[in-house]
């Protein structure tokens, strides 16, 4: 072989022609007529960039209208004097009345206690105690029980009682007059009660049949007094 060219050097040239011819022939040669490839984003709008620090939201649906809220019916007012008397009835409004002038005062403790009034002046009436009557009575109603137990003991007569029960303590009246308050009390109560004549002789009543009360009582108060004794003021039998 020569000094130039060696068997391996004339094979690569050969080769090199071939490929080169071959590829002419696939590829074609470039005449500057050629299309440019196609970009798939022409034509298309671009996305908007968004700062990776911030999250899209969705756009915010207009809110919806708000219902009407419901009114409610009020509440009807507490009856402060159930059980007591009627819900505006005057007796009611008499009380309203008495409260408005004492706010401590308790109606319902009043009846309570105008019931054992009513006991004690009954029971203090037969046996002639004037001592237990003066404080629980006005000056009049004293005045008028105590003439009659000295009518009573003028005549040498005596009364036994024996109080059984009262039936019904009903409020049925109340007003302010003045600088008093008023109350009216029907009691309805069993007693046994039976008079008897200097000899013995029951002139009244009965020593064992139960007699059927009805009386109608008026308290009577100054409101806002430091004496808080309630007096009967008037007395009536029904």
């Amino acid at each position: 072989m020569s000094d130039g060219f060696d068997i391996y050097t004339i094979i690569i040239l050969v080769l090199a022609v071939f490929i080169f011819i071959r590829l002419r022939s696939v590829l074609g040669t470039r005449t500057g007529q050629e299309r440019r490839p196609s970009d798939p984003f022409i034509g298309r709008p671009k996305p908007k960039t968004v700062s990776d620090k911030v999250v899209p939201l969705p756009q915010r649906a207009s809110e919806p209208q708000r219902p009407t809220p419901v009114t409610e019916a009020p509440e009807p007012a507490v009856d402060r004097w159930a059980g007591l008397v009627e819900a505006d009835s005057a007796a009611a409004r008499g009380l309203d009345q008495i409260v408005a002038a004492e706010r401590d005062f308790d109606a319902r403790g009043f009846v309570a206690g105008a019931r054992s009034a009513y006991e004690m002046i009954v029971n203090a009436f037969a046996s002639g105690d004037r001592k237990t009557l003066k404080p629980l009575l006005a000056r009049e109603v004293f005045d008028s029980f105590s003439a009659a137990i000295a009518d009573r003991e003028s005549r040498g007569e005596t009364v036994e009682s024996s109080f059984i029960s009262i039936d019904k303590a009903d409020l049925v009246g109340a007003e302010v007059v003045g600088r008093n308050a008023q109350i009216t009390m029907r009691f309805v109560s069993k007693l046994i009660s039976a008079t008897r004549d200097k000899a013995g002789v029951v002139i009244d009543g009965s020593p064992t049949e139960i007699a059927d009360l009805v009386d109608v009582w008026t308290f009577s108060r100054e409101l806002n007094a430091r004496d808080p004794n309630w007096r009967v003021i008037s007395t009536a039998a029904v």
